[in-house]
């Protein structure tokens, strides 16, 4: 029985050693592997591209610019028709204030 028993040990260290020298092969296989599929890896585009803008965001932007532009042309029709007043306002005291002078 003792030999029986020494034999089915025997057999199962071999079993074993069978075992992990199978493992140890396929983790050689898998490196192998990994390092034929590495440089495919390292061709790849590693960093992140920026979206560019969606047609909402240039709509939007085109809206803005356009009623910028509208206030900018009425503030400048603003400041023409206030620089017309302040011009005839100005001319108008002018000739009150010499007609008074040569009135006295």
């Amino acid at each position: 029985m003792s030999d029986a028993l020494d034999k089915a040990e025997a057999a199962a260290r071999e079993a074993a050693v069978n075992t992990a020298a199978v493992q140890i092969a396929l983790a050689a296989v898998e490196l192998a592997k990994a390092a034929q599929q590495q440089p495919v890896q390292q061709q790849a585009c590693e960093h992140q591209h920026k979206q560019g803008r969606s047609t909402g965001e240039w709509l939007g932007i085109a809206c803005a610019v356009c009623v910028g532009s509208v206030g900018l042309a009425f503030a400048s029709i603003a400041i023409a028709i206030a620089a017309c007043c302040a011009t005839g306002c100005f001319l108008i005291l002018r000739s009150i204030w010499h007609s008074t002078l040569k009135g006295k």
